[in-house]
Parts: structure tokens; sequence; C-alpha cells
């Protein structure tokens, strides 16, 4: 094992894989010369050379049609989008031809294309840098999405991703890359898509998450259940698709209350396909409505109003406490 941040290991995982092999090549704005906007691919030029480590121009849509052409002549692109609110001017790619490849081709035909992009609050970007639009790629059938909540599932996850012969959307959170640290195994780790990670177990009432929220859903089951006396459990999705449905229908059997979190708008969020997917497979388990915390039915705010708006400590415990005195 060795200690590193979420950057240090998706970083760590590029070189590896790299390495490993010769047709894996990472392209995007900065990722050259500069090293990435959060320096996440600092170093691979130098080592692999400009013909694998690629500075595009500014256009998200030429950098995911370029990733489909190059999987396609045998190469293994890791594309990187500088912020995943930038992909609106991607989606055309992504939805019409990326993730509909398989399908299109009868199933003959993959495309061994990975997208990393950082999503998500806290660390006050500027407009459309933290937009949590998860829930629009989840319906782009064909397409998996990760969503790695600590630094070993970053790598796990990011080398599984690589690995894919299907493409795969790897959202990393902003707050995350030097916020989360942890023990990261050394050599090869592989996180197989579709199988959550309970982060601790509960009895009482479950918290399910992804992503940076996975964090802050911790810290409000340890506050519960400090001052209760309840037994909080929280439940890491690790990957949105495939989604872990054995995992989220045990974890509502065992506790009969469930509350879900998530940093996008409610409406039509990836929340409410949880919500739904208890509703469907585990309703006669619960004791309680299931709730859920999200932010809020506005574009994102400035930086100045942004821990208003996105879920934290607080909302997350106040939601767990009125599940906990709830009746179905």
């Amino acid at each position: 094992m060795a200690t590193m941040t979420m950057l240090e290991a998706v970083r760590h995982t590029l070189h590896e894989e790299m390495a490993r092999d010769e047709r894996v090549m990472v392209l995007g704005q900065d990722v050259g010369t500069l090293g990435g906007v959060f320096r996440a691919t600092e170093g691979l030029r130098d080592r692999f050379g400009a013909e694998r480590v690629v500075d595009t121009p500014l256009s998200e849509g030429a950098i995911v049609g370029a990733s489909l052409g190059l999987a396609w002549a045998g190469m293994v692109p890791v594309a990187e989008i500088q912020f995943l609110g930038f992909t609106h001017q991607a989606f055309h790619q992504v939805a019409g031809q990326l993730a509909r490849i398989r399908a299109r081709s009868g199933g003959r035909h993959g495309c061994q294309a990975t997208l990393r992009a950082p999503f998500g609050g806290g660390v006050r970007a500027p407009e459309l840098h933290s937009d949590s639009l998860e829930a629009q790629f989840a319906q782009c059938a064909g397409l998996k999405i990760a969503a790695p909540a600590s630094a070993a599932d970053a790598k796990g996850l990011l080398t599984a991703a690589i690995r894919d012969p299907d493409p795969v959307l790897v959202l990393e959170p902003l707050r995350g890359y030097r916020a989360i640290k942890d023990d990261v195994p050394e050599g090869e780790h592989i996180v197989p898509f579709g199988r959550a990670r309970e982060v601790r177990g509960g009895d009482d009432c479950v918290i399910i998450a992804w992503s940076a929220m996975v964090q802050t859903c911790l810290r409000a089951a340890l506050e519960v259940e400090e001052e209760s006396g309840a037994s909080i459990g929280v439940l890491d999705l690790r990957t949105l698709v495939p989604l872990d449905v054995e995992a989220i229908v045990a974890a509502a059997e065992r506790t009969g209350r469930v509350v879900v979190a998530q940093e996008a708008p409610p409406t039509a969020g990836f929340a409410s396909e949880v919500v739904a997917t208890v509703q469907e497979e585990a309703f006669y388990a619960l004791e309680a409505p299931i709730a859920r915390v999200s932010g809020f039915d506005t574009p994102y705010p400035p930086a100045m109003l942004e821990e208003r708006w996105v879920p934290d400590v607080s909302r997350v415990a106040a939601a767990v406490r009125r599940t906990l005195e709830a009746r179905a």
C-alpha cells in the first residue's frame, strides 16, 4: 500500500496503464505541456512522448470525436474533459456516437475509450465548472459511468475503465482531488464495475451516495449515531452504470430506512433512480419514506452561495433524523 491523494492515484494509474499497454494514449486541453489543469497528467508527455500525450484544441466535441476514431483505429484513448460541465459541448458525440457503437454495429464493434472529467462543488469554481450532470449521461445507453469516492477506487475504477472494451465516463470529484487521501494498493488494482462498497455498516438507516458526497454522508452518519445511538450505514455506489441493485436492495431490507444524497438538482437526478430502485425492489421492507438530499432546481450558484447550495453534513444528518422518526 502507498498513501496517495485521489489526484496522485489518478496520475499514478495513467502512468501505469501507459507503461503496460503502448496503445494507451492521453488527449485533451493542456494535458501535455502543462500536465493538465489539475496536474493529473503531469510527467506523461516527458515519459511517453508527444504522440501519446496530445494537447487538443479547445473543442470538447472534437476531443470525444477523436477518441472514437482513435479507438476504432486500434488505440486506447483516455480523454480528459477539463470539467464535466463542459461536456454539453460534446453531448452529441457522447450520446449519438460514442455510446451507440456497440448497438449500431450489432455487437460486432466496441469502443475502448475512457472520458475523465472532474465535477462537483466545494472549490468555488466559476460557472459551468461544478455542475453534476451524471444523470444526463446515465441515459446514454452503452456508456458506463464510474464515480470513485476514495483514492484506492480512483485507481481501481480508472484501471477498469481503461481496460473495458466499451466507453466509460469516469467522474472525479473536484474537492476530492487533494482532500481525499487513503491507502492505494501498489501494482495492479482493478475494481469491477457494478459492485458497491459498504463504507460502514448500519442496521437502523442507510445513506446511499457516490463520489465526494460519500465523505459528507460518512460524517453525517457518525454525527447522528453519536447523538442518538442509532446504527447508520453508508453505501458507496462506485458505479452508476452498471448499478449494483443487489447491494442497494440488501441495505434497504436490512435497515428499512433509506436516505439518498447527491450534489445535482433534485428533479430527474440520479438519486431519483436509486429511490425508484428501492421502491420497486424493496418496498415491503421499508419502515419510512425514502428521503432524498440534493442541490436545488437552479443553475449552479456563484461561489459566495455555493456552501448553501451543495448538501452538507447538517442537511444529510437532518434527513437521517427525519427518516428515523418517520413511519411508513
